[in-house]
């Protein structure tokens, strides 16, 4: 039976369910595909580089929503949403971020609206709502965490952990509500093999007079894309990238450089030993393949094992 990209639900005809089709605006009946195929879009993506705000080296489109045209359509300023088609080099990239990101918002991790639409080949394009607008064209302040440590895109890898707790303490309100999400989304990570998570993957946000963290993006099992991978976090914690155990995780990260008490980390233990069976079934519904379902459940495991749940 065909799912819904956007919800994951059973649908017995069309693209999209109604309730996915609500989450992008409740007056919107259908979506039509992207009048574009994957190739197309990446080099769509090339050539507007230059005009638009957002970065990186996966290929991304701004868009809004036209309603009254029932699609996403590409736009170089005041975009809505971020399109992000499937890298040539990679396998399944939008599908692999689509079901990331909805494990994390089953732990307690914030995430924006995201899901997928279809292109004219009938290829998955991932989405994502922009958390930095507001209205047709207004801006949030947002910093990515290589902003805000004078990194670049080439030295983003140059930090540790430890280094970005000490950014939230000198930058964030409320520093020991952001470093529990800290906590939160560098385990996550960890258990759904997410070895990319750079300083240009960290962001604060700006809003109602508060500086706090901003709602997670570019979450992705890197793990089952790679072909040899052989790192487990991107940012080193006490120095390593790999071998990483539960007693670096909890005890030194947690309690030692993060001051969280031990009341608090065994809630959130308890939290994600809890949803594992949920994130299964999570992956068996998603539209990744059935071999790369196979190898993010296995990994789900390993690293479940690991933590000695």
């Amino acid at each position: 039976m065909r799912r819904c990209p956007i919800t994951y639900k059973p649908i017995q005809d069309g693209l999209y369910s109604s309730t996915g089709l609500n989450k992008l605006n409740t007056a919107l009946q259908k979506l039509e595909p992207l009048p574009f195929t994957d190739r197309e879009l990446v080099l769509e993506s090339q050539k507007r580089m230059s005009k638009m705000s957002i970065q990186g080296v996966q290929p991304k489109l701004s868009a809004r929503l036209s309603v009254k045209h029932s699609r996403f359509e590409i736009v170089d300023k005041h975009g809505i949403f971020i399109l992000k088609p499937n890298p040539s080099h990679f396998e399944q990239v939008p599908e692999n971020e689509d079901v990331t990101m909805r494990l994390a918002s089953l732990c307690g991790i914030e995430t924006p609206l995201h899901g997928m639409v279809y292109n004219k080949e009938m290829k998955l394009v991932y989405f994502i709502r922009r958390f930095d607008r507001v209205g047709k064209s207004g801006k949030i302040h947002v910093e990515d965490f290589a902003q805000v440590a004078g990194m670049t895109r080439d030295t983003k890898y140059n930090y540790s952990m430890e280094k970005v707790a000490r950014l939230i303490e000198e930058y964030c309100t409320f520093a020991a509500v952001e470093k529990l999400k800290l906590f939160r989304l560098t385990l996550f990570s960890y258990l759904t093999g997410n070895e990319d998570m750079h300083l240009k993957n960290f962001s604060i946000i700006h809003k109602d007079g508060m500086i706090s963290l901003s709602p997670a993006y570019d979450l992705l099992n890197t793990t089952i894309v790679l072909a040899n991978p052989k790192e487990e976090l991107a940012l080193p914690l006490k120095g390593k990238k790999s071998k990483i155990t539960k007693s670096m995780l909890f005890r030194y990260f947690g309690s030692e450089r993060l001051g969280l008490n031990q009341k608090v980390l065994s809630g959130i233990e308890e939290e994600f030993e809890s949803i594992f069976q949920e994130w299964i079934v999570v992956v068996e519904k998603c539209f990744l393949s059935n071999e790369l379902k196979e190898k993010y459940a296995d990994l789900i495991h390993e690293r479940r094992k690991a933590m000695g749940w």
